[in-house]
């Protein structure tokens, strides 16, 4: 068998898995919107997951919140180095909580060390590697990561721009 035509099969056999799901009035939806995937994350990820590519929809997300992290905190760094510097409990460039009582400098720390391991465990292996396979499970749950950190941005009062 022609092994181009079996890396489509097996793309197309996956992502059948994860079909539009009927909703309550009979309506198609994506898994984006069963599984409330942030709406500003750039259109590629959805065009990428649709056609397969999971691990490369996962990269591209994480390289959407990276930038968006910089952009906001006017910081030339980027992955794990920025988001050390920008989230700082004691010095924060960009406050997510107060930093005033402990438990605001516990949650600011928290978020610190989200946004930093995120970039490092599901980021980079998808960027520095080759032959990264994700599962639409596996990428669906990686976009919710994302998609958690985007929207404490914005509930922090950090506008996020449309990609």
């Amino acid at each position: 068998m022609d092994k181009r035509f079996s890396v489509f099969e097996r793309i197309a056999r996956s992502a059948s898995q994860f079909g539009y799901v009927e909703s309550d009035i009979g309506e198609a939806e994506h898994p984006f919107d069963t599984r409330n995937i942030h709406p500003l994350l750039p259109l590629v990820v959805r065009e990428l997951f649709d056609d397969g590519y999971y691990a490369q929809a996962t990269f591209e997300a994480f390289k959407f919140v990276d930038k968006e992290v910089a952009r906001i905190a006017r910081h030339h760094e980027s992955g794990f180095k920025l988001m050390m510097a920008v989230f700082s409990e004691d010095s924060p460039i960009l406050n997510l909580t107060p930093c005033i009582t402990t438990s605001e400098k516990d949650e600011q720390k928290g978020f610190r060390f989200l946004f930093a391991g995120s970039v490092l465990a599901i980021r980079n292996p998808r960027g520095h590697e080759y032959g990264v396979h994700d599962s639409p499970d596996e990428c669906l749950d990686h976009l919710g990561v994302a998609s958690i950190l985007l929207r404490r941005l914005e509930s922090a009062g950090f506008k996020l721009s449309a990609a």
